[in-house]
């Protein structure tokens, strides 16, 4: 665990921000460069995940908040210090797809083709982010005599965040090779819904930071269940429109 990278006078660089901004910038080059393999407008592809890394931020923060808001109401400085970590990847995709809806609709851009384009690199940028939560500590697996010891709750717990990064890193590799090959309008952004919700419904059997609802499973599980059902739906509706058209 390496919360903080260094300190320059009173400036402190945090891990957890630093792997946020590198994730950022790693994944909107890639993007910009697929872009202009697939004849797409590499400018209007780098503003499309400009608004959605802010808008995914802003939402992933505010969904963090409200399933915590009784540390929050306690702290509620706490709300904007984004550098100690707490995001919620529910709320980054309905707040990052509403900001690019919206800046697609805006510049008539192709919406599925647009959003194909951005999936692998936003499973990406969730990889990178991950080491982040392992340098932060957050996001944190159950204890065992197996895992890696953090200094934070002076115990070995499974490192869930290492195992969702190498895990995101694989789904990256899988909707880029998809991406290159031949395939339906919105099938990329499918394969990326029903990818990560199928990782974090299993991942989240390993972590220790959500309370068990309805059945022994966690909010987050009940949600990867809702989205892996609604990728399906849509490629559905996606492949009948190929089929009929």
């Amino acid at each position: 665990m390496l919360p903080e990278i260094c300190r320059i006078g009173v400036f402190t660089i945090y891990s957890y921000g630093l792997m946020l901004v590198l994730a950022f910038f790693v994944c909107t080059y890639l993007a910009a460069l697929q872009a202009k393999k697939e004849q797409m407008d590499s400018e209007q592809i780098f503003n499309l995940c400009l608004y959605v890394f802010i808008f995914g931020i802003i939402g992933s923060r505010v969904f963090y908040v409200l399933i915590n808001a009784r540390f929050y109401l306690h702290n509620p400085l706490e709300i904007i210090m984004l550098w100690h970590g707490g995001m919620a990847w529910f709320g980054g995709l309905i707040f990052g797809a509403s900001g690019a809806i919206l800046f697609i609709k805006k510049h008539k851009m192709n919406l599925l083709r647009s959003l194909d384009l951005l999936s692998p690199f936003i499973a990406l940028g969730q990889a990178i982010g991950r080491i982040g939560c392992l340098l932060n500590g957050c996001c944190f697996g159950r204890e065992s005599e197996f895992g890696l010891y953090f200094k934070v709750f002076d115990q070995i717990l499974i490192p869930t965040q290492l195992y969702s990064s190498l895990l995101l890193l694989l789904i990256f590799v899988t909707l880029r090779f998809k991406q290159d090959a031949k395939h339906l309008s919105g099938e990329i952004l499918c394969s990326y819904l029903f990818l990560y919700s199928l990782k974090r419904f299993f991942i989240e059997f390993l972590r220790n930071d959500s309370p068990r609802m309805f059945y022994g499973l966690t909010l987050f599980q009940i949600l990867c269940l809702a989205v892996f059902l609604f990728s399906l739906w849509i490629f559905g509706v996606i492949a009948r429109k190929a089929r009929s058209g």
